[in-house]
């Protein structure tokens, strides 16, 4: 790393390491509000919106912050990319302007990356709609970026109310999007897949008329006296 790259606000680290490809894989066979609930259901990025046709998401996160309606940073990041990261962006949320279009996301998704997570605008929805290359993001607006920095890459970053770190797993779906850390992930798959089965035996239930609502009134109870 140059000495230029140690200045606060211009840092780059070099990517961690990515996810095991079958981790990948289970992840993109289980719904995103299962690993959540697996997680404390306080967890998870809100705020952002896909904006490309329906796909699961996952893959290994490469970070960037940068200053709102500023895209130099995520120009560079692209320099740390490899096919099955996915790019996660602390814009601050702002937006007055996008930090990136049609022509990032397609060399975005040139390179490998799996989707972009981005807490700020961007624009071109019309055209990223049409497409199944995961966008998450704030909001839109029509007018561009500038390219002036500062920016930092592969620092821990805060996407809509989650700290995401270099090397987090990134998993997302209609229903939004979430970090696990590695460390984690095992656990919360095997618990998200028996929630699922859990979940599965419900709606049997449901269809066969025998749905069992017996905890609610008890609940209740435990509440009002509480």
């Amino acid at each position: 790393m140059s000495a230029a790259n140690d200045r606060i606000g211009w840092r780059e680290n070099a990517s961690a390491a990515q996810a095991d490809p079958a981790t990948l894989a289970a992840l993109r066979e289980l719904a995103v509000s299962l690993l959540s609930d697996n997680m404390g259901r306080a967890s998870g990025i809100v705020g952002l919106q896909p904006y490309h046709r329906p796909k699961p998401l996952a893959g290994t996160a490469v970070t960037v912050r940068t200053r709102g309606g500023d895209n130099l940073a995520i120009h560079r990041a692209f320099d740390y990319c490899r096919p099955g990261d996915v790019l996660v962006i602390d814009g601050g949320g702002e937006l007055s302007q996008a930090l990136m279009g049609e022509i990032m996301a397609s060399y975005a998704e040139s390179l490998g990356v799996q989707g972009l997570v981005i807490d700020g605008a961007i624009r071109d929805v019309g055209a990223l709609r049409q497409r199944d290359f995961p966008v998450y993001a704030r909001g839109v607006t029509h007018r561009g970026p500038y390219k002036n920095g500062p920016g930092e890459i592969n620092v821990p970053v805060s996407i809509g109310g989650m700290v995401v770190n270099p090397g987090d797993i990134v998993v997302g779906d209609e229903d939004g999007v979430l970090a696990i850390a590695p460390a984690d992930v095992e656990a919360v798959i095997a618990g998200a897949r028996k929630q699922g089965e859990k979940e599965a035996a419900s709606l049997r239930a449901i269809a066969e008329g025998c749905f069992d609502r017996a905890w609610v009134l008890p609940r209740v109870e435990q509440m009002r006296n509480g």
